[in-house]
């Protein structure tokens, strides 16, 4: 039996990188809307009403196949966005999205919304663009009613990527890439976004959409920089780096934080495209989303939950 996802008739959402920065926050709105969630972790987590933990990875066959079990969607959020090489992004972006699909096939749901990244338009930029676009492509050959959303750089409340730009902008320093222009967008809006194709109807499958906070043509990197200045109550000096100097720190970062390292060659090489703007001819229908969430409001916003937390 094939379960399809209609209207409001999805009840049941299986969700992978549940506790992540994204997926933890798609699992917050869903289950406020009345939805149950399944959601697949590696470690232990509390119990909460409406949400069951699977235990398991992406590499787990019996664990995916007991994560999409009963699932009226699946929404697939989890991916590396660091990897030590191409062979790391293929493992966890590709051969992890291809196991999601094919879990969801067996189980005959049909409805799979796919989370990709605007890298994936430039695979031949860096190893994490190519990992994306292969993971699109598995959706796109997997034989479900796919919708993928490619975000542009997200922020919000739990995120640790952006979180080095707001401390740097707390210090009234922003280190910038060459030339450039990029789109932006609140992790709860996308959220929002998500849970709405979960459970819409068939129209809007087979599409790949690029959402952003409906700015538009982006933002200019000193543009954003000096938002980031604003939320954080500062005056910020905006330093554009050349190319070379973006990949001498890269590996500079290597060198001293290793795995852990944020900067690495392959996101200098993406930091250097000029062109990080979602597409207008790709924008979610407004008749089913739209972008609540002021950037300069949302940015603050975020500010004031990294000051209680500590992290700022």
């Amino acid at each position: 039996m094939t379960h399809v996802a209609t209207g409001d008739s999805a009840r049941v959402i299986a969700i992978t990188g549940a506790t992540g920065f994204v997926g933890s926050t798609l699992v917050d709105l869903a289950v406020a809307r009345g939805h149950h969630v399944r959601a697949l972790t590696r470690r232990p987590q509390p119990d909460r009403p409406g949400l069951t933990w699977i235990a398991g990875a992406l590499d787990r066959r019996d664990a995916l196949a007991e994560l999409v079990d009963g699932a009226d969607a699946v929404i697939h959020v989890a991916g590396a966005v660091n990897a030590r090489d191409r062979a790391g992004f293929a493992a966890a972006n590709i051969a992890g999205t291809e196991a999601v699909a094919a879990a969801a096939r067996e189980a005959g749901i049909a409805r799979f919304v796919h989370v990709s990244s605007l890298s994936a338009r430039e695979p031949g930029i860096s190893d994490y663009g190519w990992s994306k676009a292969g993971a699109e492509t598995a959706v796109m050959a997997g034989g479900l009613d796919w919708i993928i959303v490619r975000p542009p750089a997200i922020y919000g409340p739990r995120d640790t990527e952006m979180l080095e730009m707001f401390r740097l902008a707390a210090r009234g320093l922003a280190l910038l890439p060459p030339g450039g222009r990029l789109s932006v967008i609140h992790v709860g809006d996308l959220a929002e976004l998500l849970l709405a194709l979960a459970t819409a109807g068939r129209d809007y499958c087979g599409r790949i959409y690029e959402p952003d906070d409906g700015r538009p043509n982006g933002w200019s990197h000193r543009g954003f920089a000096r938002a980031l200045g604003k939320a954080v109550g500062r005056s910020v000096a905006t330093l554009a780096m050349p190319a070379w100097a973006l990949r001498l720190a890269a590996r500079g970062d290597r060198l001293v934080r290793r795995g852990r390292a944020k900067l690495t060659l392959d996101r200098a090489a993406y930091f250097c495209h000029p062109d990080w703007v979602a597409r207008a001819d790709r924008r979610p229908p407004a008749d089913l989303w739209r972008a609540r969430i002021d950037t300069q409001r949302g940015l603050g916003d975020t500010a004031k939950w990294y000051r209680a937390q500590g992290w700022l």
